[in-house]
């Protein structure tokens, strides 16, 4: 072999074996986490325009069931009125897991959302939950790994309790 094509193909096998290396276990969100500590309710918003705001919130933590640890995982909610499941109220979006991983058994720190839209009225805030109009929202969880596609991780009926953190 001439010196030329032994370095061509030292290369190419360098350049293999390390994309194998690199490749890993595929993640599967819907079965490598699980969503705990579920809890949601409307936030206390404070006065907006003068009138009380209540905005649909929940908080959950991510849990690693899988045995290899996973990192750079997004996580976005859709909320949306049961009256009206087709059209998003509110959305919001975070990092769920960072880049540094979160390791097999792990799970992380609560991860809190909130949507940008709610409720104002002049009436106090837990009489708000009473109101004859109130409407009930849900609330949908996606994650998303790395460049995968979003996959829904659960879906939540937004309890009629005020959070106040």
């Amino acid at each position: 072999m001439r010196p030329l094509n032994i370095l061509v193909f030292t290369c190419l096998w360098l350049a293999a074996t390390l994309a194998g290396a690199c490749a890993g276990k595929p993640v599967d969100l819907k079965k490598d986490l699980e969503v705990t500590d579920v809890v949601t309710g409307w936030f206390d918003a404070g006065i907006v325009g003068g009138k009380n705001k209540l905005v649909p919130s929940i908080s959950f933590r991510l849990k690693n069931v899988s045995s290899e640890p996973i990192a750079s995982v997004q996580v976005m909610l859709s909320f949306h009125q049961v009256t009206d499941k087709d059209v998003e109220w509110g959305s919001a979006y975070a990092k769920g897991i960072g880049p540094d991983g979160l390791q097999p058994g792990a799970s992380t720190p609560p991860i809190v959302l909130r949507s940008e839209r709610g409720y104002t009225s002049e009436e106090p805030r837990a009489q708000m939950l009473q109101h004859s109009k109130f409407v009930d929202a849900n609330v949908r969880l996606f994650g998303k790994y790395e460049s995968q596609k979003w996959v829904k991780l659960g879906e939540y009926l937004v309890k009629r309790i005020l959070l106040t953190s």
